[in-house]
């Protein structure tokens, strides 16, 4: 079960920053999706607390860049 919880995390996660280097216009939504999926993930426990902060941070500190940058 920890699994497939930290694979969908994962591959959220991955989809999420491949979505902010093309800069395609579904960003947004992915990046929302991935944090998602990482909430749930150290909800359930698969991964540490401070882990998800971490991620979800990184992830939208380049969103917030991306859409700076674009106007």
């Amino acid at each position: 079960r920890n699994h497939v919880i930290r694979g969908a995390a994962r591959t959220a996660d991955n989809a999420a920053r491949k979505a902010l280097e093309t800069g395609v216009p579904e960003t947004r939504e992915e990046v929302m999706e991935a944090i998602s999926a990482i909430d749930k993930a150290a909800e359930k426990g698969v991964i540490h607390k401070n882990n998800a902060a971490r991620r979800k941070g990184r992830l939208m500190k380049r969103l917030t860049a991306l859409t700076t940058k674009s106007g």
